[in-house]
């Protein structure tokens, strides 16, 4: 797979040659620049739809929504969790750009089912001080998608609460499958 940060003449290994990641991704924008036009679109998503979706790398959720540059918002954090800056993005999304649907996209083999909130009292250990958020671990990838779902249904900041749907993305066969909030 290639991806904008594997420019010919860059090795695949992130510090080859003393460049940092940092420093190829930024070449890569220059290589970006030079063809870029201004498509002159505002912030409002043309399918007035946002996507709250896990950080991982393997879900290229353009690809496998058939979206392109414009369409919607796209929210990501570890595990795809509705928390609270989850809801601020979508409460700007909906009442500032005009959106109506929102779609939960949780996946299989996610390193949150391997964690728990021992993670924090780990990193208190460590640092000295715990973190405010919670890790939000789950063990069942459903379950929690039906949660998501639940806390965007039911946060009074959002306008448009009718159209939620939510799903588990296979991270080996690339399919959705949609999860029934009421199981």
């Amino acid at each position: 797979m290639t991806t904008s940060a594997h420019l010919p003449g860059h090795s695949s290994s992130p510090a080859a040659g003393g460049d940092s990641v940092t420093e190829r991704l930024v070449d890569a924008n220059r290589h970006y620049a030079e063809s870029f036009t201004d498509p002159g679109m505002d912030a409002r998503p043309v399918l007035r739809v946002a996507v709250v979706a896990c950080m991982d790398a393997r879900l290229d959720l353009h690809a496998a929504l058939g979206l392109e540059l414009g369409d919607c918002h796209t929210i990501r954090n570890a595990g795809g969790v509705v928390t609270d800056d989850v809801i601020r993005s979508l409460t700007i999304s909906q009442r500032a750009l005009g959106t109506r649907s929102v779609i939960l996209i949780h996946h299989t083999g996610c390193g949150l089912e391997s964690l728990t909130e021992d993670f924090r009292h780990e990193l208190e250990d460590e640092v000295g001080q715990r973190p405010a958020w919670a890790v939000e671990a789950f063990r069942d990838v459903d379950q929690d998608v039906r949660q998501s779902m639940q806390r965007v249904r039911t946060n009074p900041f959002l306008l448009h609460k009718d159209d939620v749907r939510g799903f588990v993305f296979d991270v080996h066969t690339g399919l959705l499958r949609e999860i029934d909030p009421a199981s």
